[in-house]
């Protein structure tokens, strides 16, 4: 079992930079594919980013690409999502989840934070 908690949503004018971090616990966090989510209301979950679990492969959604870095600290059972030049459509629920596995693009994931709101505005 892997147990995530999701911090660091805020609220963010257009442009500027929040930085989201999700700490795992109950399992080695290296054993995972980690990645990052986001949902709004009366949308289906939509990805964002993913990180293998050596940190050697990242994957983002286009939408995100350039502007987000997703990164990860084993040491620590933390991954982060740095998010930058964020805009309103940037607005939604993040959500940290993780599979034990090494295929980063796509496929199920395991395991879900609870989320953190993350508010732009214009």
């Amino acid at each position: 079992q892997v147990q995530l908690v999701e911090s660091g949503g805020g609220l963010v004018q257009a442009g500027g930079s929040l930085r989201l971090s999700c700490v795992a616990s109950g399992r080695t966090l290296s054993f995972y594919t980690m990645g990052w989510f986001r949902q709004g209301p009366g949308k289906e979950r939509e990805f964002v980013a993913a990180i293998s679990r050596s940190a050697g492969r990242t994957y983002y959604a286009d939408s995100v690409k350039g502007r987000f870095t997703i990164s990860r600290d084993n040491a620590k059972n933390t991954v982060y999502l740095q998010m930058n030049s964020l805009k309103s459509e940037d607005t939604d629920v993040y959500y940290c989840a993780s599979k034990y596995s090494d295929i980063i693009y796509g496929g199920p994931y395991d395991y879900w934070g609870q989320g953190t709101q993350v508010t732009v505005s214009s």
